[in-house]
């Protein structure tokens, strides 16, 4: 059980970090998918795929989803269980975070709780929903400071290119 546990744990670690350096901060920089489905004014936790059942929000949810599919793959033959753990948590976990758009608020226990686990709470994940420039880490807190260098650096990055391209 102890083994089932760790693993699960560390699916989403890695998950997490996976999705937020490789999709999720290069989509802020690069793409738009992520952000018209998610950042767009007027946008609220209908838009979801969870509820709109909309082809382009499942596909972002699927792009963002799929480094947790890829460990979970790897992981499957050390703990199937612990696999299903971590997959359960990590669904769990995108409904939880989207509650505040619902108008609940996390309780102070399971809010403390959460900051000392580094686990994002509704409230800390909407801050990105309103400001996408902040709050990066979809399960863990402590993803949020080197995502916001990456995010940093990709934008340089791409204004630098369009400076080599067009200059002249």
């Amino acid at each position: 059980m102890l083994q089932a546990i760790a693993l699960a744990w560390l699916l989403l670690v890695i998950g997490d970090g996976v999705s937020t350096f490789c999709y999720h901060v290069p989509e802020h920089v690069l793409g738009r998918l992520h952000v018209q489905v998610h950042h767009a004014p007027r946008k609220n936790f209908r838009h979801y795929a969870v509820l709109s059942g909309k082809p382009v929000v499942m596909l972002d949810g699927i792009l963002g989803a799929l480094p947790y599919l890829l460990v979970a793959a790897v992981f499957w033959p050390l703990s199937g269980p612990g696999v299903l753990l971590g997959l359960a948590f990590g669904q769990f976990h995108v409904w939880w975070r989207h509650t505040t758009a619902l108008g609940w608020q996390t309780p102070r226990a399971i809010a403390k709780l959460c900051g000392w686990l580094g686990i994002t709470t509704p409230e800390q994940h909407w801050q990105h929903h309103c400001n996408s420039y902040t709050a990066y880490g979809d399960i863990f807190t402590f993803f949020d400071a080197p995502a916001r260098l990456w995010l940093r650096q990709l934008r340089r990055w791409r204004l630098n290119r369009r400076r080599y391209f067009f200059a002249g």
